[in-house]
């Protein structure tokens, strides 16, 4: 049975090369087991976030910058609480306290799941008129993304490279 989440919610679905090592980083990541899981499928229903996601194994599909995920908590404890949990599991690949991204001062971790989709959990303190100059900068690590030499150390697959996105392309 499917949680009855508010609505309305979002749908994401991703390919995953190894569906087994994908289930292990997201039931750590959303701190719940997967709701569904069939021969090359799983699916989780969150609460919070308001979310449905879905991995379908098929490493052929798998692709590499698109961008990145994530969701806004409410609260700078709530953020907390998720960062000390994402470490306590060895799956946070940067901590960003007090940063001016996308013209916002936040308070933001990321991970890194075993086929490089990066995730930021943030809390919004305000907007900003500045961005930090790390993401001003014309490299792939550009664009509120983790760089490649602060990739997680995440016990279940090697992580391929950090991918990131061009300065004005909206992905933030």
């Amino acid at each position: 049975m499917e949680n009855q989440s508010p609505f309305p919610r979002m749908h994401v679905s991703l390919y995953v090369s190894n569906l087994a090592a994908s289930v292990n980083f997201y039931t750590t990541f959303f701190g719940q087991a997967a709701n569904k899981i069939k021969p090359g499928y799983a699916k989780y229903v969150l609460d919070s976030p308001s979310l449905i996601i879905s991995f379908i194994e098929n490493p052929e599909r798998v692709q590499a910058n698109f961008g990145h995920l994530g969701f806004q908590v409410a609260t700078f404890e709530e953020m907390s609480k998720r960062l000390t949990l994402a470490r306590n599991q060895g799956i946070v690949s940067k901590e960003e306290i007090g940063t001016a991204c996308c013209y916002a001062v936040q308070d933001k971790f990321w991970a890194t799941d075993p086929d490089g989709v990066q995730w930021e959990v943030y809390y919004f303190h305000e907007d900003a008129e500045f961005n930090d100059p790390h993401y001003a900068m014309e490299d792939t690590s550009a664009c509120c993304m983790p760089s490649v030499a602060e990739k997680p150390k995440v016990r279940i697959a090697e992580i391929s490279s950090a991918v990131g996105c061009a300065p004005g392309s909206g992905c933030c």
